[in-house]
């Protein structure tokens, strides 16, 4: 049970949230939040951490991209902002299927103008099947993923068709804005240097 306690702690947690304070509009709001952090790039990579250096190897290659950049502070010493403008989605093999509601956000919050998927090489996602995948889950959890998930997003055969799958399911997405480039590359992790496999631009780089 929540004690009387526990729920008037609860409640008091909403005085961090930006929708109930007082005054609050939402397209002023809007605004303060797209003048507080420049963002202007997502990149999608895998969760892998030798993929770590996938954001830090971006802003050299784009030299105008800043990451991870600085936290800016208020007069209080409060966490206002940041000069970063990449933002990193992190999931597994890089997948775009898995970053669209993050993207659809970013857009909402900053703008986005640029958008990479970086898959990485000797992926672990690479060193299984998806119905290999789907077997072993039913074998051994007795669940039954083969309608559950889009089946070429859950293994990578051929960095070359998955990139070009990626690109062309962020494109197609309503909750991607058709300005948006978007750049698909492979990252090689022993040597931190990319490849561009494919892009599909209209107003990006």
């Amino acid at each position: 049970m929540i004690s009387t306690e526990d729920s008037r702690k609860a409640d008091d947690f909403d005085a961090f949230v930006y929708s109930q304070s007082p005054g609050y509009n939402e397209l002023n709001m809007r605004v303060a939040f797209k003048n507080a952090i420049p963002l202007r790039t997502i990149v999608i990579y895998c969760y892998d951490p030798r993929a770590v250096q996938i954001p830090f190897a971006l802003a050299k290659i784009w030299p105008d991209e800043v990451y991870p950049g600085e936290l800016v502070f208020d007069e209080r010493g409060n966490k206002v902002g940041s000069t970063t403008t990449i933002f990193p989605i992190v999931v597994a093999g890089g997948r775009a299927i898995d970053a669209l509601r993050s993207i659809t956000i970013g857009q909402h919050l900053f703008g986005v103008q640029n958008i990479v998927v970086a898959h990485h090489t000797f992926c672990g996602t690479s060193s299984f099947t998806a119905d290999g995948l789907i077997e072993a889950f039913q074998a051994e959890q007795g669940t039954d993923l083969s309608e559950v998930y889009e089946r070429d997003s859950l293994a990578i055969s051929h960095f070359r068709s998955s990139l070009q799958q990626d690109v062309d399911l962020l494109r197609a997405s309503a909750g991607v804005p058709r300005t948006v480039g978007i750049y698909g590359y492979l990252f090689n992790i022993d040597t931190d240097e990319f490849t561009l496999i494919v892009k599909d631009t209209q107003h990006g780089r």
